[in-house]
């Protein structure tokens, strides 16, 4: 795999290779993964998505393996033994994020019997396939973004704005960003 090309802003290192390689843009329809890249990318935001691939395995332990329905539990006490935690992004407004965003995430839940059809209904349960020719064609936010920003925002989530949904729709490839020499477009 060592001799393929690939999108260029994962050739930094092993750990963003893998990421591009095994998981970047590969559909996701499960709640419980669909879940753990929307923490992920709210803790994101502001920062670099390689420090919170590093932090990756120390966010799924303070969070309980990224299970909403514990985090949606979540009292003043956990909050303040994760801001303590030097392996995850001590913010706080974040932390308080994940807790309003697991409740909201189940709410959508109830109402669509799942969050994978409830966000995956913004695009008709398939990817976009975006052809892109070259990684600065890559947009931070679309149209489709934001609008799915302002639905979720209604819906009582926190920090997702139009690029962490963005980011949020490339992960789980609801977007298919990679560049057209990729190996994976293939």
């Amino acid at each position: 795999m060592e001799n393929k090309t690939r999108c260029a802003w994962c050739e930094k290192d092993d750990l963003y290779r893998d990421y591009h390689d095994n998981e970047w843009g590969k559909p996701v329809y499960d709640d419980d993964k669909l879940f753990e890249f929307l923490i992920l990318e709210t803790f994101q935001a502001g920062l670099s998505w390689y420090m919170i691939l590093k932090k990756r395995e120390t966010f799924r332990i303070a969070f309980d393996h990224f299970d909403y329905k514990k985090i949606a539990q979540y009292n003043e006490d956990k909050v303040q033994e994760l801001l303590l935690d030097a392996g995850i992004v001590r913010n706080k407004l974040k932390i308080r994020a994940t807790i309003s965003n697991a409740i909201a995430f189940m709410k959508v839940q109830e109402e669509f019997g799942s969050f994978s059809k409830y966000i995956w209904g913004f695009v008709d349960g398939k990817p976009i396939e975006n052809n892109r020719r070259h990684l600065k064609e890559v947009p931070a936010t679309t149209p489709l973004s934001d609008e799915i920003s302002k639905d979720l925002k209604k819906r009582g989530f926190k920090f997702v704005g139009s690029t962490v949904v963005y980011a949020h729709m490339q992960a789980t490839g609801m977007v298919n960003d990679h560049v057209f020499d990729c190996w994976t477009q293939r």
